[in-house]
């Protein structure tokens, strides 16, 4: 499994998780994700939270192919995202 985790520091949060809709419902909808989600910081006005969980590294390949919109990418001002890969599953 691949987890994609971190955060975007965007100049106009609510615009730009509106601007999302369509792509959480898309990577949900798309074969291997286990979960997605974007959310607004609690305490950072201009910050954007990454949650994705992925069954396989082809999976969000596939997802990511065409890239983000230029209207969505012109927002973002800085970023800190990260993979990573495990290969146990405990829950708890």
């Amino acid at each position: 499994m691949l987890i994609v985790a971190g955060y975007l520091r965007v100049t106009d949060r609510d615009r730009y998780l509106e601007n999302c809709r369509d792509v959480v419902a898309l990577a949900r909808a798309t074969e291997g994700c286990l979960d997605f989600t974007l959310g607004a910081d609690l305490v950072e006005t201009d910050r954007v939270n990454i949650y994705e969980r992925w069954a396989t590294r082809d999976a969000v390949e596939h997802f990511r192919g065409t890239g983000t919109s230029a209207d969505l990418d012109a927002q973002i001002v800085g970023a800190d995202v990260r993979e990573f890969e495990y290969a146990t599953d405990i829950r708890i």
